[in-house]
């Protein structure tokens, strides 16, 4: 797949997404349903990653973020701006990868950075070894991210509980929670901070 074709598919993906997602049933070896709207790497166009660090998995915590820089609405702008992300983050700033094992478009999409397996850089040496950390892509300082976004968040942490990468029980905290910032944003804050697993 390439091309409007690929774009047009992951758009239809992130339609069938359900609400609430759910994982029973599976076969041992499946991929859960609620897992089916990630953008994988090689679909993003991403830059091979010099990360060799894992994570030791389950964890416990997931830390929220924004990046700060330009939202994206459509598949071929998020595509962009998860690659514009990542070349900051690996030519510019050094690292071995983009920071985040996750970023989420307003395309309602999730696409995938670091993974499930691989620790990020995204929230400090404490925090990083012990958390996935996702990201909104946008400033969510002054607006919120739309309800697609929030629900394709919401469905990749029901994911990574039914993949067992996430305890059930997990505790999700804000990126200003961890550390000096004011990411994810105020008005992304305001909506995760009512957010179930939300501990501050």
């Amino acid at each position: 797949m390439s091309g409007l074709s690929s774009q047009l598919a992951w758009v239809l993906l992130a339609l069938l997404v359900p609400l609430t997602p759910g994982w029973q049933g599976q076969a041992s070896g499946e991929v859960p349903a609620c897992c089916s709207a990630l953008v994988p790497r090689r679909e993003w166009r991403a830059l091979a990653s010099e990360c060799t660090e894992s994570l030791k998995v389950p964890v416990r915590y997931v830390v929220v973020s924004h990046t700060a820089g330009s939202h994206c609405d459509t598949p071929a702008s998020c595509l962009q701006q998860v690659q514009n992300v990542q070349h900051y983050h690996a030519r510019t700033l050094g690292w071995c990868d983009v920071s985040y094992n996750f970023l989420i478009g307003e395309d309602g999409l999730v696409y995938e950075g670091r993974g499930w397996d691989i620790k990020g850089d995204h929230s400090g040496p404490i925090w990083n070894p012990m958390s996935i950390g996702i990201a909104f892509m946008g400033n969510y300082m002054e607006r919120s991210p739309p309800p697609r976004a929030i629900r394709a968040a919401q469905s990749l942490l029901a994911c990574g509980v039914a993949r067992g990468t996430l305890i059930p029980r997990y505790e999700l905290k804000a990126h200003r929670d961890i550390q000096q910032t004011l990411s994810p944003g105020d008005q992304l804050y305001e909506i995760i901070r009512n957010w179930p697993h939300y501990r501050e």
